[in-house]
Order: structure tokens, then C-alpha cells, then sequence
């Protein structure tokens, strides 16, 4: 809801309030961004300077702009904190002119994704002397609100504009700025910092949101947990290079803003244009990190992804990237569709190398043409052939770059992005020029083409150049990519799109508004996806996390993994595989039919369930819930010698209630206890010799499973688990499984008769 009483703006979500009111200056202060409270408040909330600082520049007779919360700053006209926005290189003051409530989300015109659903929009009209006006939009989403900005050059002469934030406010107090950083394979290290009297600055100057930094961000008062103290949640629907920084006062406010990144950013507007920020997403929580998430969570469900796809099962995929790379031919391609097929998998996906003279990384990218050699039948056999089998057909797709080699560049080496210089390349590849309406009419036409030919129900759209070189119009160039999806997906809302930016590179709120998943990382070692999906679970779903179970060694940590945590850690996202069916074992094949049965069974709670990081043990812990039925994983990286007692500890669980918790039945490798089988077989063994490795094909001993019946009070205290190897023989009853190892319980209530 949103009201407004004598100059006084008051935005309630479903548990906070966001006041703020015009200043008899006409700046906008800003007075309370938190839990629930009154209009009425509005004066014992705001702060008090009188007479302010001796030191300070006063706007007017005891006012003093630096020493204020404030919704919106200028500059040059006292307040020397960090502004929001920057025109000219002259000074700005904006100041508080009409305001609006409508009905609904107001559009956007620049072609923006926006989140959908808001029953009202606030938009507050600000002026500047010579003709210049600000707009700053305002909307409530449940337990979010969001906030953007829009110039509009009303005056008779060009302006130059090099910074514009979608946001700026003032919060009393200290906090600590979580930020999320890395690179490829590494994506999404959590770090957190102090914010001090030095600026703290997150940002992506890379042309896209990029691994290296994701957009979103938290703010934290010192000491909050998962489940306690106050936290305050960033995002940006955006794809590009953006910008967050956050800075304390003298005087205790912290001034945090975000937006696109004014690196290399300058902008001409002439008489009648205006520029529009991207959409920014604000979010509080009195209940910790935890609680935030769930917010986050939530409004991204219900208001981001695509309507279709909003709380739509997604299902089980196979993709035949690191089983077969380049090489492969219709029949070897439906040997694995076959065997994926039995094993449970509903979809079955072509990655790289079906089209044009594409048999390496080095030619045909621009090209649609399917390779005759490789696909004789062409796409719509192939697909026809695996839908034969009971399956989806989905395919990869990379139209934004451009091979060198290739007819596309051949024809049009105009369309390939240059900065004048001689080029540079990433995976021997450039990027097409999507600022050009003729660039994005051929990907349109193309991408189209192929989609309809055949029936594909699935698309992967990957990106693999990590930086562009376009200064000011990199906005332009994401402008045009939101325009070529829009094109292509719009009339074929029921294709499940994944974004993909070798693996993380754009994993964003502005992807999400078209893909309603996206490829975590290109590393599918469980072990780093733990950071890695853990890092993403503080902004974004389970629901929108492509997780696959690949082979072990991993390719990209040579680190072996037990197939039961590789899938384990997969069931918190969306269930997928990638690997070469061929060669399993009599044994793997077992356990991943088990493990796609357990998924399909839990699988809306698994993507839409409430998720919870739990805190406490020596392992990471992470928890689904739903209405009556909750579901915790439990992984542990490096055992240690003579482990001490665990224990499971839950969160969300009604007190007193009683629940029964069931470990899920798994299996363990004969060949992983080594040398150890000896002293139990009935007859000396070689550890490497053909009977051991024969053995370790077809059998495998039980991991010991766990069932008790406990209150939730009981559950949440923790209740104790089957010891871990003790190194003093096998315990059938307990969890034998060495590094890296892992268990799934269920956890029901049992509902009285």
C-alpha cells in the first residue's frame, strides 16, 4: 500500500515500512526503511540536527544537506557524500516538484525488463533549475520494494550525463556490506566487509553483470546471523556493467546506492530525450540473512521469471556437452538419449557443435546451417527420433558471438564489435554488434528459423566472451540482447530458456526476466558448487539454478567425488546430467535411477520450497521446506581422524509436533575401502586385482540410514546422527563414506488422525 499525507510518503510491504517526506526545501528526506510502524511516527523517526555542524555549508537558514538522510542528492550544494548522479560536471539540485500513485507497474520505454505484479507505482516527480526533470519510480512486491530513476531533458540545450544511480538512501546506523566475487569456476566467494568513512565500492566493469562481481548485495548490522538481527538485500534487474557502493557518515547514516556502472559511461541527451536506469530491488528482514532470502526468493518466483514458467516443475535434462563435446553423429547421439531415457531423464540436450563447420572452438560460430555429416536427418529427425523415446529435445545456441571463421563474418565482418584497435579475442571468438538493428533482425530471423524446424522445447543460450569494449554503449548493446530475446521467446513462452555466460557470467535479475533458469557455473564439482549454489541461495531460488551431475575426476578440479554427494548437492537446484552414459557401471546406473526417482518424488519442494542455510555443525547444511514435509542435506568436504558426535538441526519446524526423520538409502562403492576388504572377505584380495574390480562394478555395500521420531523442538535443538568412520572397522548402522561425502534426510510431521 502506499499513502501520502502532507508531503509524507508511506510504502508498507507485508511486514515493512518506507517513509519518507518532502523537506520545506523540497528535498526528499528520508526517514525509515524497516519493520512495521506508523505515519504518526514520522517525527520521532527523523533525526534532529538544530544546528548542525560548524564546519557545514548550509542549503538554507538551519538546513545542512550533508548532515540529513536523504532519498535523492545533488551536488555542489553541500552535502559531500557520494552522489547519485552526475550531469555536465556542474552541480545538481533536484527538488521535489509532483508526485502520482497508479495503478499497477508503470512501464518502461527503453525496452528494460521490469518485475511484474505490483498492485500500485509511486512516482515522484523532481525538477532542476533550466528544465531538467527526475523521476523516481516506487513499487511494493509483498515483502520488496523497488526503485528506479529516469532523467528527462526538458530543456532547450543537449546534456551529457556520466553517472545515473536507479537508487540513493540514507540508512542510520552501521552495517557490514556482503558482496559476492570470483571468476570462472570460482564464482560466488562470500565476502564481507566493514562500512566505514572510506567508500565501499562492488562493481562490474566488464559490459555484463558478470562472475567477477554479482550485482546483488547485502548490508548487515554487526553480529546478524541466518535467523537474527537486521539485513538489508540489493539487486538489479539488469545485465550490464553496474555499480553499488556504500559509505558512513560523521554522523552514523549510511548512504548506499547502486545502478549502472559509470566506468566509461557518458551519454548525450538532447532536447525531449530521457534516459532510464534500470530497475533496483530493496528488501529488509528483522529475521537475519534468512529471512531476506526468503523474500528474495520469493519475488523472484512470483514476479521475475517468466510468467509461464513462474512455479512450473522443470524437468530432469540430460546434456551431451561432457560426454561428447564435438564429437558425435546421430546414432551416438541417441545411444545416449536411449540410455538417458531409461534412466529417468525427461529432456535430452544438444550442446555445441551441430551446426556450420563447428568440429572445435575455432570456426562457425554465426552460422545456422546443421552440419549434414554430423545430423544427415537434420534437427527434426533427431528430435523426432528422441521424442520417439519419451523425451524433450532442447538445443544450444551461442548467437551472440561471431568466429572470424565463419560465412557470417566472411559475408558481414562489419557486424563484429571493434574498438578500433586490432582485436582481441576470448575462445577465439567476437561479439556481434547488437546496437545494430540489422545484427539483431538476422540473429531473430535465424534462432527462429531453427527453433521452429524441429520441436524444441528447450533452449541453453550461452555467451562465452567475458568483456566488450563499448564505453558508453554497452547499455545499448544490453538494450539490444533484451530486445532479441523478447523477439525470439516471447511468442514461445513454453521453451524453457537457461542463460548461460560460461557457467556464472551472467547470472542476473535482467537474464531471469526472459530465462527462467541459469547454468550456476561451468565447475560441477559438488564440493565447489557448495560455495558456489550457497553463495547464490542469498539472492536467488532454487528454482532458477541449473545443477548437473557430471563424471569423476571433475575436469575442473581433478577431485573425486562419491556419485551420491554429486547428486545430493544437484537435488537443490534443477536436476540435470552431464556425463557419458556409456561408460557407467552396472552400479552408477542404479544409483542415478534411484537418484532421478528421490528427485521427481521431492521435486517441487526441491525448486520451490522454502530454503534454508542452516548454522552451527562442521559440514554445510541446507534445508527445503514445505507444508507438513521438509528435506536437509548434510555434506561434509575433508573427513577428519575420530570424528565427534553430529548433530542435524532444523529450522521451520512447529514445536509441538512430532516428526519422523528418515535418512535416504545410498550405497558405497566396494573399491573406495582399498585394501581394507581383505580383513573381511573369506579370502585374501588384491586391492587392484580383476575380482576387487569386478566386485566394485556390479556390488555395494549399504551406507547405514537413520530413522527416529522427535518433536520439532527436539529437531531444532538438534538431534544427534549415526557416527561417522571411526577407523576402527565398517558400522553398518553408520555413515562409512570417507571425503566428501554426504546425506539426505526427509523429515515429515505426523499429522494426527
Amino acid at each position: 500500500m502506499i499513502s501520502h499525507e502532507n508531503g509524507l510518503f508511506h510504502l508498507q510491504g507485508e511486514d515493512f515500512s518506507y517513509l519518507f517526506r518532502v523537506m520545506p526545501t523540497g528535498q526528499l528526506e528520508h526517514l525509515h526503511f524497516g519493520a512495521r510502524v506508523s505515519a504518526e511516527d514520522a517525527e520521532a523517526l527523523a533525526c534532529k540536527p538544530h544546528l548542525g555542524w560548524g564546519g557545514s555549508v548550509l542549503y538554507s537558514e538551519g538546513v545542512c544537506l550533508d548532515v540529513l538522510p536523504l532519498e535523492w542528492s545533488g551536488s555542489g550544494r553541500g552535502d559531500y557524500r557520494e552522489t547519485p548522479l552526475e550531469l555536465n560536471c556542474a552541480a545538481t539540485d533536484f527538488t521535489y516538484e509532483s508526485h502520482t500513485v497508479m495503478e499497477g507497474e508503470a512501464e518502461m520505454v527503453s525496452g528494460l525488463p521490469q518485475a511484474r505484479g505490483c498492485s500500485q507505482t509511486l512516482c515522484v516527480n523532481m525538477t532542476h533549475p533550466g528544465g531538467i526533470r527526475l523521476r523516481l519510480y516506487y513499487c511494493v512486491f509483498g515483502g520488496v520494494l523497488t526503485r528506479r530513476a529516469v532523467l528527462c531533458n526538458n530543456s532547450s540545450e543537449s546534456l551529457w550525463l556520466t553517472k545515473l544511480m536507479s537508487f540513493s538512501v540514507d540508512l542510520p546506523g552501521s552495517y557490514e556490506m556482503t558482496t559476492f566475487d570470483g571468476g570462472w569456476i570460482a564464482e560466488m566467494r562470500r565476502s564481507k566487509v566493514a562500512v566505514g568513512a572510506g567508500r565501499v565500492v562492488h562493481e562490474s566493469t566488464t559490459g555484463f553483470s558478470s562472475f567477477l562481481h554479482q550485482p546483488g548485495f547485502l548490508l548487515s548490522q554487526p553480529g546478524a546471523g541466518e535467523d537474527h538481527g537486521q539485513v538489508y538485500g540489493f539487486n538489479l534487474v539488469y545485465s550490464g556493467s553496474h555499480y553499488a557502493s556504500a559509505q558512513r557518515s560523521l554522523q552514523g547514516l549510511t548512504r548506499v546506492m547502486q545502478g549502472i556502472s559509470p566506468d566509461n559511461f557518458c551519454r548525450e541527451l538532447a532536447p525531449g530525450e530521457a534516459f532510464e536506469a534500470p530497475e533496483a530491488v530493496l528488501c529488509w528482514s528483522g529475521k537475519g540473512f534468512g529471512g531476506v532470502s526468503e523474500k528474495l526468493h520469493r519475488f523472484v518466483n512470483s514476479h521475475i521469471v517468466p510468467k509461464y514458467w513462474q512455479y512450473r516443475q522443470r524437468p530432469v535434462l540430460y546434456n551431451d556437452w561432457e560426454g561428447c563435446m564435438f564429437d558425435f553423429n546421430e546414432n551416438r547421439l541417441i545411444d545416449l538419449a536411449k540410455r538417458a531415457g531409461k534412466l529417468g531423464c525427461e529432456l535430452f540436450v544438444l550442446d555445441d557443435g551441430w551446426f556450420g563447420k563447428r568440429n572445435n572452438d575455432l570456426a562457425g560460430l554465426g552460422d545456422y546451417t546443421v552440419n549434414p555429416k554430423k545430423l544427415p536427418g537434420g534437427l527434426k529427425r533427431l528430435a523426432d527420433r528422441v521424442n520417439a523415446l519419451g523425451m524433450q529435445f532442447g538445443l544450444w545456441f551461442e548467437p551472440e558471438a561471431v568466429n572470424p571463421d565463419s560465412e557470417l563474418y566472411r559475408a558481414h565482418p562489419d557486424w563484429a564489435l571493434t574498438d578500433g584497435l586490432s582485436p582481441v579475442y576470448g575462445r577465439n571468438e567476437l561479439l556481434l554488434d547488437l546496437t545494430k538493428p540489422e545484427v539483431r533482425d538476422y540473429i531473430v530471423e535465424n534462432v527462429s528459423r531453427v527453433l521452429d524446424s524441429a520441436n524444441i522445447t528447450y533452449v541453453k543460450w550461452d555467451m562465452n566472451r567475458h568483456s566488450i569494449a563499448l564505453g558508453a554503449r554497452a547499455y545499448d548493446y544490453i538494450l539490444g540482447l533484451y530486445d532479441v530475446l523478447r523477439r525470439i521467446f516471447g511468442c514461445r513462452e513454453h521453451i524453457l530458456l537457461e542463460s548461460c555466460a560460461s557457467g556464472g557470467n551472467r547470472f542476473d535479475l535482467g537474464m531471469l526476466c526472459f530465462s527462467p533458469q541459469i547454468w550456476c557455473s561451468d565447475d560441477t564439482d559438488p564440493i565447489e558448487r557448495l560455495t558456489i549454489q550457497d553463495g547464490l541461495s542469498y539472492l536467488y531460488p532454487q528454482s532458477v539454478m541449473g545443477a548437473h551431475v557430471s563424471a569423476a575426476p571433475h575436469a575442473q578440479t581433478l577431485r573425486a567425488t562419491p556419485l551420491t554427494t554429486r547428486g545430493n548437492v544437484s537435488f537443490f537446484g534443477v536436476l540435470g546430467y552431464e556425463l557419458d552414459l556409456k561408460h557407467l557401471v552396472s552400479v552408477e546406473e542404479k544409483q542415478i535411477g534411484s537418484q532421478i526417482r528421490f528427485y521427481k518424488t521431492y521435486r517441487e519442494l526441491f525448486q520451490f520450497g522454502t530454503f534454508r542455510r542452516i548454522e552451527g555443525e562442521d559440514a554445510v547444511c541446507w534445508q527445503v521446506s514445505g507444508e507438513g514435509i521438509h528435506i536437509a542435506g548434510l555434506f561434509h568436504r575433508l573427513v577428519s581422524a575420530a570424528p565427534g558426535y553430529q548433530r542435524l538441526r532444523l529450522r521451520g519446524l512447529r514445536h509441538d509436533r512430532r516428526y519422523v526423520l528418515k535418512s535416504r538409502e545410498q550405497s558405497l562403492r566396494v573399491g573406495q575401502f582399498g585394501a581394507l576388504v581383505k580383513h573381511v572377505a573369506p579370502v585374501s584380495l588384491d586391492p587392484n586385482g580383476i575380482v576387487l574390480r569386478t566386485a566394485d562394478r556390479h556390488y555395494t555395500m549399504p551406507d547405514g540410514t537413520q530413522e527416529l521420531t522427535a518433536t520439532g523442538s527436539a529437531l531444532e535443538s538438534g538431534v544427534m546422527l549415526s557416527p561417522r568412520f571411526m577407523g576402527t572397522g565398517f558400522d553398518p548402522k553408520g555413515r562409512n563414506q570417507g571425503d566428501f561425502g554426504s546425506n539426505v534426510y526427509v523429515v515429515r510431521e505426523i499429522f494426527q488422525g
